[in-house]
């Protein structure tokens, strides 16, 4: 019998006893706290990227973490070294290419596509030559709550409270920039640092994302969430609230979820957040149905 197989059957449906259960290992106590960090910053992040309409982006430096971790499993150093190390390098080549000229929108994805595939190809060169557990390898591109160590749960919250400051720093300018930019531009805001730094920004949350989603699960938590928020509201204070704790509860609900089953916690945080969208869209369609 598995471990998960016994943990469903130990399934008692007292709320309090289960969620007791939930805090009585540590593993779990690493994976909710990591769980929090994450989809705190997801959230904030992921609304901008969202507004921004910088999602493509924010997919192809998900494809960049990708060889950067297996990158970092094949040279034997601590895979968030390649999460950080390649996101960081993705964010300013992305950062190279952006459109900052009329017309030039179509150069910019045809080049963020070309990264994109580029990182692919490397990343699955990198998992040809490694010859460690095929599990390891899985968790690059799927995630795992289970492994998370304490100095992983440290880190992630670190780079959360630091992401969360310096959008709170900057918010308001690259708001501005975000919905206006030739307007903010002719205002004086420093449009292409913001971008510059924007992107930085989204190369660490989609590395911290990773860790816990894996590179081909980071939309679960970096658009699903926003992405539901801004089909509710369209108020920036309202929408990022509700960006979070959209994050929170799906992140939540899928390790309890994935705790209690033999099914991965990927799975129920992808499928709670689709599920959410597809009811905020379904509720505005009503909504504006109504006379």
């Amino acid at each position: 019998m598995t471990t998960s197989a016994a943990i469903f059957q130990g399934l008692s449906w007292n709320v309090v006893s289960d969620v007791r259960q939930l805090f009585a290992y540590h593993f779990m106590v690493n994976a909710l706290a990591a769980g929090t960090a994450v989809a705190v910053m997801a959230g904030a992040v992921g609304w901008f990227m969202v507004l921004r309409r910088q999602t493509f982006a924010g997919h192809t430096l998900a494809m960049i973490a990708f060889p950067g971790a297996a990158g970092a499993a094949l040279a034997g150093l601590p895979l968030a070294f390649g999460y950080f190390g390649a996101c960081a390098a993705g964010a300013i080549a992305l950062a190279g290419v952006s459109a900052d000229r009329v017309g030039s929108h179509s150069r910019e994805s045809a080049a963020t596509g070309i990264v994109q595939a580029v990182g692919l190809a490397v990343g699955f060169l990198f998992v040809a030559l490694y010859h460690g557990l095929l599990n390891d390898v899985s968790a690059l591109l799927f995630g795992t709550f289970l492994g998370i160590s304490d100095g992983q749960t440290v880190t992630l919250a670190v780079v959360a409270a630091a992401s969360l400051a310096l959008l709170a720093f900057g918010g308001r300018p690259l708001l501005f920039a975000s919905v206006d930019t030739e307007t903010a531009r002719a205002a004086g805001v420093p449009v292409a640092m913001l971008s510059l730094g924007f992107l930085l920004l989204l190369g660490v949350a989609v590395a911290a994302t990773s860790q816990i989603t894996g590179a081909l699960l980071v939309f679960a938590l970096l658009v699903a969430p926003p992405a539901t928020a801004q089909r509710l509201t369209a108020r920036p204070g309202p929408g990022l609230a509700l960006s979070i704790g959209i994050g929170l509860a799906v992140t939540w609900l899928g390790l309890a979820l994935a705790y209690f089953s033999i099914y991965p916690a990927g799975f129920y945080i992808t499928s709670l957040a689709f599920a959410a969208y597809v009811g905020a869209h379904v509720a505005t369609r009503v909504r504006r149905a109504r006379p």
